[in-house]
């Protein structure tokens, strides 16, 4: 029945009837940060689910009842209920799946070449699945991209990419919408399904008709739909992008507190406490696979219309910057103690881009470390509880006491939980040495006094100096 299913002809109340009821089928491709709890979701409100992705490691963990993801263990319930129920395969067949399926939905990565002179943008995983759904795409179906996008691109990329694969046209023969993907690492089912209205929108009337009768059954705060894919796929960038401005807001205003000897936790309370005032935490950088990208598709967007987004160039440049900030930082911690940078052991505290993650992905942290060894500090240990696939040629220690043994130097990179009981007493006595310098990327470690006869040299981006027996 499933398959002979023309979505473009039903009404919204018979979408919904058939989700609930297990008559509907939805290929997702890209089982990551965003399309596994996006399947759990679908999942959960009725469908059957497909999960096509590249790496056979996960189709494998994922058929064994496995969730791959660590930062999301919300999941592994869902996973294993539903692959036993058998309303849950994953497969590496990306043909296979949009045969069967009624629903395509594409969440594989995007982004920019990071390490090429102006970061072009990076579609081919995009258009690789594209070809594979445009050669297998029949009529009734509904394809919806979650993945963020350059604006415009459903329009004038996906759309007619379809269109001429699969010889079929939108809105007469198969349905096109685009909704972007707003979740969090950590709490990405929660966000789906509670946390926030689903945004969407449909190359026609047809395509809205039934991206909003599935998500309506879905999110619970509801769905906003609006004019047109392009508008949806500018909403999701003004998103990143105003945390990008916000963070990097932070980070210019906390080096001023630092200068004028100030705490700028002290200052963002008191600042936060007027409605319409939001300033964001300083830190290390902005990392992940989100915030630093999408400025880029803004800027590669915008160079076509001959517009110069200023003070997004101006964030991205602050936030990029940072982690030499906080090695300049480090390295006058160690000449206030008169330690040699080159000798000093240095131990950096998180590796993951965010707090309580494993998500390494464009981390500050990664950054901070190729900024050290260009100061010649080339002793480090790393620590961080989440993460498990280390991209640095530095240890990675589970055991924070061994991490900081016998260090000169801590650096705080991530706001992981497990740091914020942390004191300057606490470092001190796992540190070992009489000297040590610390360096507060988060400004997370409590300032309780450490033992007597102990040299201390603390400070925080956006706090002052603090020289203890010095």
């Amino acid at each position: 029945m499933t398959s002979k299913i023309n979505l473009l002809l039903l009404k919204d109340y018979e979408i919904k009837d058939l989700l609930k009821k297990g008559y509907i089928t939805v290929a997702i491709f890209g089982l990551g940060h965003v399309g596994l709890p996006l399947a759990c979701a679908w999942l959960r409100a009725g469908a059957k689910v497909i999960g096509v992705a590249k790496s056979r490691e996960t189709v494998e963990k994922i058929n064994k009842g496995e969730n791959p993801l660590r930062s999301e263990p919300s999941l592994s319930d869902i996973i294993k209920k539903f692959v036993i129920d058998k309303k849950f395969y994953a497969t590496n067949n990306g043909s296979y799946a949009v045969k069967r399926a009624n629903v395509i939905i594409i969440t594989v990565p995007t982004g920019v070449k990071w390490n090429e002179p102006n970061r072009p943008l990076d579609l081919s995983v995009l258009i690789n699945v594209l070809k594979i759904i445009g050669k297998n795409l029949s009529v009734g179906k509904l394809v919806i991209t979650e993945s963020t996008l350059p604006p415009g691109t459903t329009l004038n990329l996906i759309k007619p990419f379809l269109e001429t694969t699969s010889n079929l046209k939108v809105e007469k023969d198969f349905g096109l919408a685009y909704s972007p993907e707003r979740i969090m690492s950590g709490h990405a089912l929660q966000d789906i399904e509670e946390h926030y209205p689903k945004i969407i929108s449909g190359v026609g009337p047809r395509s809205l008709k039934v991206v909003k009768a599935f998500y309506d059954v879905i999110a619970k705060k509801g769905t906003i739909a609006l004019s047109s894919p392009t508008a949806a796929e500018f909403e999701k960038i003004a998103e990143g992008i105003y945390r990008d401005v916000n963070i990097a807001l932070a980070n210019e205003l906390a080096k001023l507190a630092h200068k004028l000897k100030l705490d700028f936790n002290e200052i963002i309370r008191a600042a936060n406490s007027q409605p319409y005032c939001h300033l964001h935490k300083p830190g290390v950088g902005a990392g992940g696979a989100c915030i630093p990208i999408y400025p880029y598709f803004v800027f590669h967007t915008a160079l076509k219309y001959d517009i110069e987004p200023v003070l997004a160039k101006l964030a991205r440049v602050i936030n990029e910057t940072m982690p030499m900030y906080v090695a300049n930082l480090a390295i006058k911690a160690l000449k206030k103690l008169n330690i040699d940078s080159k000798k000093a052991k240095v131990a950096i505290l998180g590796l993951a881009f965010r707090g309580n993650i494993s998500d390494t992905r464009l981390s500050p942290t990664i950054d901070l470390i190729s900024c050290l060894e260009s100061l010649g500090i080339n002793n480090i240990v790393i620590h961080d509880p989440y993460v498990e696939d280390n991209p640095t040629k530095y240890p990675l220690e589970r055991n924070l006491t061994s991490a900081l043994k016998d260090k000169d130097l801590v650096i705080i990179a991530t706001d992981h939980s497990d740091y914020y009981d942390l004191t300057l007493k606490s470092l001190s006595e796992m540190m070992k040495k009489r000297e040590i310098a610390i360096v507060d990327g988060r400004n997370i470690i409590k300032l309780e006094k450490p033992a007597a006869k102990k040299k201390i040299v603390y400070v925080g981006v956006g706090r002052p100096w603090i020289c203890i027996n010095t």
